[in-house]
């Protein structure tokens, strides 16, 4: 049973905790670029894009590399389309992020009503111990898709960026308290 389980003894290696110090400095410097996305979040939303794009035509470089090493056996049309269509979405993106970022904020907010539709059905539906709080999390981030939706296309100006910024805030966050749990074991 679950609830049965104690405590998971762990051993943190001394090298880590020597090092608490970077730990911090990479938390903190996580955050500050988070709180410079949220600020700053159609700019945010550009560089993401432009990001994705170069990503996405390297994809293309490497898929036509191995579409090259495997000759003419099975994987050859495979990683040619693969090169192709990485190529085309990664041209169209860097040549134009602002509708890359609005086509990709439509997706998202249609993939948070759906999901977050599912979660709170099913979490309703299965009715688990704490299911309140998954159906809470499944109505808001339904709601959180429809509100993007609702102001779609502007939305895709900024809600990237702003929701990149808001992930990098927390990951620092994590950093940080990490560290500083590191620190008080040193």
């Amino acid at each position: 049973m679950i609830g049965n389980i104690q405590s998971l003894d762990v051993q943190i290696p001394k090298d880590i905790i020597q090092y608490w110090g970077w730990f911090l400095a990479f938390g903190v410097g996580l955050m500050l670029l988070g709180i410079a996305a949220v600020v700053r979040s159609v700019t945010a939303t550009i560089v993401s894009m432009l990001f994705f794009g170069w990503l996405l035509v390297l994809a293309c470089g490497i898929e036509i590399a191995q579409a090259i090493v495997v000759g003419h056996w099975a994987g050859f049309f495979h990683h040619l389309l693969a090169a192709i269509l990485f190529g085309v979405t990664g041209v169209l993106i860097v040549s134009r992020p602002l509708l890359g970022a609005e086509v990709a904020t439509m997706v998202m907010a249609v993939f948070f009503m759906i999901g977050g539709l599912f979660q709170l059905i099913g979490s309703v539906w299965v009715a688990l111990p704490g299911w309140g709080w998954q159906a809470a999390d499944g109505l808001i981030t339904f709601v959180l898709g429809i509100l993007v939706l609702a102001q779609w296309p502007a939305s895709g100006l900024w809600v990237i960026g702003l929701f990149i910024g808001i992930d990098l805030i927390f990951y620092g966050a994590a950093w940080i308290a990490l560290a500083l749990g590191l620190r008080g074991s040193a």
